[in-house]
């Protein structure tokens, strides 16, 4: 039989995994406009502002993302080994 703590364990790292690929989203389009921003077109941001904006919300996403992983951890019981 499955044990609830168990399956809250599973659940806490499949949440945390999301919140890791969310991070990961964010940071792959503000450099690929970064890159755009240097000539190598291959997004929309077009100028320093965009690109500081973008840094800035990929920051404020990347900690919130963070918090989330540690209060998910922590509710999952997921302890370092």
């Amino acid at each position: 039989m499955v044990k609830l703590s168990e399956v809250k364990i599973n659940i806490a790292t499949a949440i945390a995994a999301a919140f890791g690929f969310v991070i990961a989203l964010v940071w792959k389009e503000i450099i690929v406009g970064l890159f755009a921003l240097g000539g190598l077109t291959i997004n929309d941001i077009q100028d320093g502002m965009g690109a500081a904006i973008a840094v800035v919300a990929g920051i404020i996403i990347t900690i919130v993302c963070v918090i989330g992983i540690m209060y998910i951890t922590k509710w999952g019981g997921i302890e370092k080994k």
